[in-house]
């Protein structure tokens, strides 16, 4: 399995790290090899063979079989290879129990990661090592958002697809018309050290957040009028963030500056999926309403298109959880599909076993297979090299994708003429 950093691969690797770390092994008889790219293949065999050989050494007869059996398909899976791939290679081996103690059966997994492996791992364990593959799954492009005026503000991460509203605030500093009775010079010396403690509470929150992001590429300072600027030039940000800052104008301030300033500042994020995302959907939202649009959009209308090969990019809400079915007679052959949700799949399957076969008219209908309608999307799509962007549904776009038009949608060819 190559997996890339596109929408499909890394839904792929997310799905793959969920069934791997489910496998379990009695002892410590599950193998991982992880192998950077400069690692010579017969150096990693010969590495491998000395494990072999000292595995002999295992006073259990079970565990020395399976871990023996677990090194030996490795070697041979290995072989398959020329050379370390660009990113490096992954190999999972090990006897895993099919069903109790005693079934356990020999499986092989061969992975190139989404980035390069630097280090050479080995490992014997009761569980496959997943953990410098969880590490490659963590959004890398990180950026923050300071919402900022006189009156409130908020403080924000977005990562990848996700807007984490980290902290809020509202100022407390007085408007700009003094109380009677006080002197103006007094009102405004008031006023200027009230804002003065609120941009250090909101550099402190800042610091405190941005800080402790590794990843941080950069920070985003919104909002109405020259607030931001003077919250800038002040000394409230850590000077190793002030070179990451792009000012930008909005409306508003607070959570609602956050969304605004996102908008805004789309060049600057264009990397983040999020702002990828949000473009192919309010493209999708102008095509619809104009008459010349040429989308399509709801599971029969885009198969349909599908089928007549008029499809160029097919967008998929990554909340789509139907399961489809695959239903067949084992007396006359009679066979369909149909799309259930989870919640209703036990009692369909039993409503199902209860009919009669409308061909042969006998009750001999079973599921024979079942799969995530997401997943039957994904591969019917990519044996028609037809483009895919899975939408996650966390999102404001991704909610509209998924709750008005049913999870499902494409830009057919002819839009792209």
């Amino acid at each position: 399995m190559s997996l890339g950093k596109d929408s499909v691969s890394l839904y792929k690797f997310k799905m793959f790290l969920n069934e791997i770390k489910e496998k379990e092994g009695r002892g410590t008889q599950l193998v991982s090899l992880y192998i950077p790219p400069e690692r010579q293949i017969f150096d990693v065999i010969n590495y491998l063979r000395q494990e072999y050989a000292t595995a002999a050494n295992i006073k259990s007869k079970t565990t020395r079989k399976n871990v023996q059996d677990a090194i030996e398909k490795t070697i041979q899976k290995l072989k398959l290879f020329d050379k370390v791939p660009e990113n490096g290679l992954i190999i999972f081996s090990g006897a895993i129990p099919q069903d109790g103690p005693g079934t356990e059966k020999i499986e092989v997994y061969a992975i190139t990661p989404p980035e390069k492996i630097t280090t050479f791992i080995y490992r014997c364990d009761s569980k496959f090592n997943i953990e410098p593959l969880k590490e490659m799954l963590k959004e890398k492009d990180v950026f923050g958002i300071i919402a900022i005026d006189n009156e409130e503000a908020a403080i924000a991460i977005v990562k990848g697809r996700k807007i984490l509203i980290m902290k809020s605030f509202t100022s407390g500093v007085p408007g700009k018309h003094r109380a009677g009775g006080q002197s103006a010079r007094r009102f405004e010396r008031l006023r200027e050290a009230s804002l003065n403690e609120y941009y250090k509470r909101v550099g402190a929150h800042a610091n405190e957040i941005l800080l402790n992001e590794p990843d941080l590429k950069g920070i985003i300072i919104a909002g109405p009028g020259p607030t931001k600027e003077d919250f800038l030039k002040g000394n409230y940000l850590h000077y190793t963030l002030k070179d990451k800052v792009k000012l930008v104008d909005t409306s508003y301030s607070g959570t609602s500056g956050v969304r605004e300033a996102l908008s805004r500042a789309e060049e600057f994020l264009k990397e983040l999926r999020y702002i990828k995302e949000k473009k192919l959907i309010e493209r999708f939202l102008k095509e619809t309403s104009s008459e010349k649009g040429s989308v399509t959009y709801g599971e029969e209308e885009v198969m349909n298109a599908i089928k007549n090969g008029l499809v160029d990019t097919l967008l998929i809400s990554e909340g789509l959880e139907k399961i489809l079915i695959k239903i067949e007679c084992t007396n006359c052959g009679y066979n369909r599909e149909e799309k259930v949700e989870p919640k209703d799949f036990v009692l369909r399957s039993q409503e199902i076993l209860a009919e009669k076969c409308p061909k042969c008219f006998n009750q001999t209908l079973k599921i024979s297979s079942m799969q995530k309608y997401l997943d039957a999307l994904i591969d019917l799509a990519e044996n028609l090299h037809i483009n895919i962007e899975l939408i996650s549904s966390e999102t404001e776009e991704g909610e509209i994708l998924k709750n008005a038009f049913g999870g499902v949608a494409a830009f057919l060819k002819t839009s792209f003429y």
